[in-house]
């Protein structure tokens, strides 16, 4: 299925709309399966030898195995789709499933109104 723009930008609107600052740096997970443990491993190692960022491995209750790889980035549309292109590719290449990515929002920090307040 191919995806549209609209659907695409989704994600993006939605944390915009609730006040998400792009640009301010946070965890981002890109979470992937794998049928056995040792091509999750191999994916991990790979992503520690780029020094990408860290990662988690854990068995599911299907019998597959959950890669989670945290690496922290502002989520400025360019950069995620960027990051999430090299994931895709990592899941095609080492043969194992790319389901996508997820963070919390980040906020600006709320700021004292200017001038008097009397």
């Amino acid at each position: 299925m191919a995806m549209t723009k609209q659907r695409f930008r989704g994600p993006f609107c939605h944390a915009d709309q609730k006040g998400d600052q792009f640009s301010i740096p946070r965890d981002v997970d890109f979470v992937f399966y794998a049928s056995e443990r040792g091509k999750a491993e191999t994916v991990a190692r790979f992503v520690q030898d780029n020094r990408y960022d860290s990662t988690l491995i854990t068995p599911t209750e299907e019998g597959r195995v959950r890669l989670v790889v945290t690496v922290n980035m502002p989520t400025t549309q360019s950069v995620l789709c960027s990051v999430s292109a090299l994931m895709a590719c990592l899941s095609a290449l080492f043969g194992i499933d790319y389901d996508g990515w997820g963070c919390v929002l980040q906020a600006a920090p709320e700021t004292a109104p200017l001038g008097n307040t009397q």
